[in-house]
């Protein structure tokens, strides 16, 4: 067992008889210690007071004070300074943030676990348009291209759940996901970066649809400049949060559902449904809550919007331009990447009912044939 792994740190000092390691304890940080640390974290700036430390940057576990964000090991190092007149260093720990992070927890601070998060489709495709005047080449921190898009990324329209992490998508990690990028090209013949699976995806679909793409890609640009915090809405609890990050995108699927959730235009919607003498009733398998429910049903259904925001761009929603849908109808409509019409749906929803005849479908009538839609490996 390390010295660390039994809260200890390594103090190494020198006497005139050579060199000696006693054993210092973590448990020796005091409350008082961490807060003097906060102070002097806050007069340097956070670059500064981690350079004085000798540390680097925490990568996961972060102080929570007074709603800012301090590295857990540069703090817990500079206290025990504080606290014992021994700061720790880098060579003190053999443990990592998490260590310090018990310990500070112990002391009564709340910690905050922050996981660097992946990009999703909507960066990425961000990332491919910046990148695709250079020849598909890694760009600098310096660039203009990379610093705006930082920028951009970093607002609360793109990832507006927090606390997130201090280094989320700053300069740095937007010229190390271009150089991720880079790396998955055809043309390039080096080793690769450690990137993600959906770095070369999103590659390919910008060499292989590169004009559809750039346009995906200011409308998503459109998108972020266009929504603050304050208009956020979250999905569903029950939407696969694979499908909000890598459908059609974070992004636009939050624009799309905030636009079909708006409740003027759903009471417009069943108001004129109701006006054409039609039932408040799923346009898709004809699921009718209020015959099902009684009165506890009654005008209970869902909007949605036929076309995808990142296709129609910011356009003035008419009526006609919503349909009403049951629930289940609605997420299956928004299951896979590739949003299904309402017509194919009922396609599909046709083509699955029994046959009135008593016979079963003709296993040479794949489903693919009836709706035109590629087959999906389960």
């Amino acid at each position: 067992m390390t010295a660390i792994a039994r809260g200890c740190a390594l103090d190494r000092a020198r006497s005139g008889h050579g060199q000696y390691i006693r054993l210092v304890t973590l448990a020796d940080v005091t409350p008082d210690g961490v807060q003097t640390a906060l102070a002097e974290f806050d007069r340097l700036g956070r670059h500064e007071f981690v350079r004085s430390t000798g540390f680097h940057r925490s990568r996961e576990y972060f102080l929570l004070h007074n709603g800012q964000l301090y590295d857990s090991k540069p703090i817990l190092g500079y206290a025990h300074g504080v606290s014992t007149g021994t700061p720790l260093g880098p060579r003190d720990f053999s443990g990592g943030d998490k260590t310090a992070a018990h310990r500070l927890e112990a002391l009564g601070f709340e910690m905050q676990h922050l996981p660097y998060a992946d990009w999703t489709r909507d960066e990425l495709i961000l990332a491919c348009e910046i990148m695709e005047p250079s020849g598909w080449k890694p760009l600098p921190v310096t660039d203009p291209g990379v610093i705006a898009l930082s920028h951009l990324l970093q607002s609360l329209a793109n990832h507006p759940y927090e606390p997130r992490h201090p280094d989320f998508r700053n300069t740095n990690g937007v010229a190390r996901k271009t150089s991720d990028i880079a790396t998955v090209h055809p043309s390039y013949g080096g080793s690769r970066t450690r990137g993600n699976k959906l770095d070369g995806l999103a590659l390919n679909e910008f060499l292989a649809h590169p004009e559809r793409m750039r346009r995906e890609a200011a409308r998503i640009r459109e998108l972020l400049s266009a929504q603050d915090a304050s208009d956020q809405v979250l999905p569903d609890l029950d939407m696969d949060m694979d499908d909000v990050q890598h459908g059609e995108g974070g992004i636009a699927l939050r624009a799309h559902l905030r636009r079909e959730r708006d409740p003027k235009l759903r009471r417009k919607k069943i108001a004129d449904t109701k006006r054409r003498n039609l039932p408040i009733a799923c346009e898709v398998c004809t699921f009718d809550f209020g015959v099902k429910y009684g009165p506890h049903g009654l005008d209970y259904i869902e909007c949605h919007h036929r076309v995808p925001l990142h296709v129609s761009g910011k356009t003035q929603t008419r009526l006609a331009d919503l349909a009403l849908l049951c629930s289940n109808c609605h997420r299956m409509i928004h299951h896979f990447k590739q949003w299904l019409t309402v017509e194919e749906l009922k396609n599909i929803v046709a083509a699955s009912a029994p046959p009135r005849d008593g016979l079963a479908r003709s296993s040479q009538q794949p489903l693919a044939a009836v709706t035109g839609l590629p087959m999906v490996a389960h």
